[in-house]
């Protein structure tokens, strides 16, 4: 078991800088999502700490120890591809064994921490198949096996589900945090699936153009978003976002625009006539026939469970989450409530939080 910690970390291609003064440090035993999009130095940063890239800049250290200049065999660590990275001459009981094997331990030991691997996995059944005799999610327990065998100091996954379908992903989201939970072994995981990282971190490092953007818990990034790029990018549905100024209404501060008036809070701290943009998730908005704010309804689609609407305000199109089956058709009209402590306000050209 191991913290992680990553000081002023930077990486170049040439002359190209893509990554700067990247400082955090995961916990022990921490479950830690790397999220963003494609491009933002996610898995750039994962392949140096596991010794795949070269570190550019800074230092990275894996249980105090530094690790810029060790090779990824002595780093102490197990990575899982996308890929699966299976050999597909071996039978599963010698994929998971395979680095065993080149560690040349005896064949007692060997099958010892295969069963256990396989038990622990659901693999038992399967030992004696080759891997394109298994689903998606089978040879991805595979992969997992032969890094659990290992016993690692840190877990590395690379968008491990990413060729999944929805129902495996489903499943295999559970069963590697339940992995984690038994085994308490210090886990960073690279996903651009925020659905991923809401349900399985215990902290989200969210990234940009390689920079960090936000780190928090999942609660914390989804409550209370550093910006506006990590406020659409946690939620779904995606967050609305409504462009105006403030108000003083009554000795109150409020949001407007166009004919929308929405009180804040009285600590909230704005000024009369800043331009800010507020951001609104579709959860947080009551529909139904009666309400302060009028919305013409654009389109409804119907999950079984729920309902959800796209409106019109002012020009300006909101979405909307109905529980059960909202009828209306395009064109009605219906009302809205909201909550001013459900608001998220942003300055308009820093697109930076405000408190």
């Amino acid at each position: 078991m191991a913290s992680v910690e990553y000081e002023r970390v930077g990486k170049s291609f040439g002359a190209v800088k893509v990554m700067e003064d990247i400082s955090f440090t995961i916990s022990d035993q921490k479950f830690v999502v790397l999220l963003g999009p494609s491009g933002c130095g996610k898995t750039t940063l994962l392949r140096m700490t596991a010794g795949l890239e070269t570190i550019s800049d800074g230092e990275i250290r894996i249980g105090g120890k530094l690790m810029n200049k060790v090779h990824p065999r002595d780093r102490d660590i197990a990575m899982v591809f996308q890929n699966y990275a299976l050999y597909p001459t071996l039978k599963v009981f010698d994929n998971i064994a395979f680095s065993l094997q080149v560690r040349r331990q005896s064949k007692e030991e060997i099958k010892k921490q295969v069963d256990w691997a396989a038990d622990l996995l659901n693999l038992t059944p399967y030992l004696d198949r080759y891997p394109k005799e298994l689903s998606g999610g089978q040879r991805q327990r595979v992969a997992m096996g032969r890094a659990l065998v290992r016993h690692p100091q840190v877990f590395l996954f690379d968008e491990p589900l990413s060729n999944l379908d929805a129902k495996l992903r489903g499943q295999m989201r559970y069963e590697i945090r339940r992995l984690h939970d038994r085994l308490q072994t210090t886990t960073i995981y690279v996903t651009h699936d925020q659905i991923e990282a809401m349900t399985m971190a215990d902290e989200i490092v969210v990234m940009r153009d390689g920079e960090i953007e936000q780190i928090g818990t999942p609660e914390e990034i989804y409550d209370r978003p550093a910006n506006c790029f990590v406020a659409d990018f946690i939620g779904s549905p995606s967050i609305n976002f409504l462009q105006g100024d403030i108000q003083n209404v009554a000795g109150t501060p409020a949001f407007h625009t166009g004919s929308m008036v929405l009180p804040l809070p009285t600590e909230t701290v704005v000024r009369t006539g800043q331009k800010v943009t507020c951001g609104l998730r579709p959860v947080d908005v009551a529909v139904g026939r009666e309400g302060p704010v009028k919305a013409e309804v654009i389109l409804v689609e119907s999950t079984g469970a729920e309902s959800h609407l796209l409106l019109a305000i002012d020009g300006q199109e909101i979405r909307a989450v109905a529980q059960g089956r909202f009828r209306a058709k395009p064109g009605d009209t219906c009302a809205l409530s909201i909550d001013p402590a459900t608001l998220h306000l942003f300055d308009a050209s820093s697109e930076q939080r405000i408190n």
